[in-house]
């Protein structure tokens, strides 16, 4: 079976589910991410809330980098641990936005970028080298390079708290990429431990920075 298979099964759920929510408000409001419903019992929403967008646009990008990246963690990893990877990362970027917004019953968050920066963050840490051409910029960077400049931004987006930007679904979903991709992939360890430790470094500084509260 070919793995594309697997990834647009993904991209039609989210596509199909993201219109549907479009169009249809309620439907959007019972399944998007809201802390007060999952904290009254509605955890479903921690998983489907990942299969919403905003808009059209959003909706766009996060299926263009699932596509462009999905192929290295097929190929390398096979189609099961992809699929693993994805609903791993969108849970734990959901774990960590919950972690961080609990008091705020009003928080609000829909999209696939938990699940997608998972799936970007093992492709990158089995191809440290990956090329990655941003927007209009003419060169390509090094993936394990994006990988660390994204993350950090997404930091700084989350003390910043000036866009309505799921910075901690980002980070969250990177450690569930991260974590799961080490777990079934270990030869990363002995492959590229410097990119392994380099691509740790805003995940502890996260963490730090949290428990300093300054997040």
């Amino acid at each position: 079976m070919d793995y594309n298979i697997f990834v647009l099964a993904l991209i039609a759920i989210n596509v199909i589910a993201s219109i549907k929510g479009f169009d249809d408000y309620s439907f959007f409001r019972k399944f998007q991410f809201h802390i007060g419903s999952i904290r009254s019992g509605e955890q479903y929403r921690m998983i489907s809330s990942g299969f919403l967008h905003a808009d059209i646009p959003h909706l766009a990008f996060n299926m263009i980098a699932l596509y462009s990246f999905a192929g290295v963690v097929t190929q390398l990893l096979g189609n099961f641990t992809f699929v693993i990877i994805y609903f791993a990362s969108l849970i734990f970027g959901s774990l960590l936005t919950l972690y961080f917004h609990k008091n705020d019953f009003s928080y609000t968050a829909v999209g696939a970028s938990g699940a997608v920066t998972g799936i970007i963050y093992s492709a990158i840490l089995m191809v440290p080298n990956l090329p990655i051409r941003i927007f209009f910029i003419p060169i390509d960077i090094p993936g394990y390079i994006f990988g660390i400049l994204y993350l950090m931004y997404s930091i700084y987006g989350m003390k910043a708290k000036n866009d309505n930007i799921g910075h901690t679904a980002h980070i969250g979903g990177a450690i569930g990429g991260y974590v799961f991709t080490l777990l079934k992939y270990p030869e990363v360890f002995s492959n590229n431990m410097f990119i392994v430790i380099l691509l740790a470094i805003p995940i502890i500084l996260m963490f730090v920075m949290a428990k300093q509260g300054k997040l």
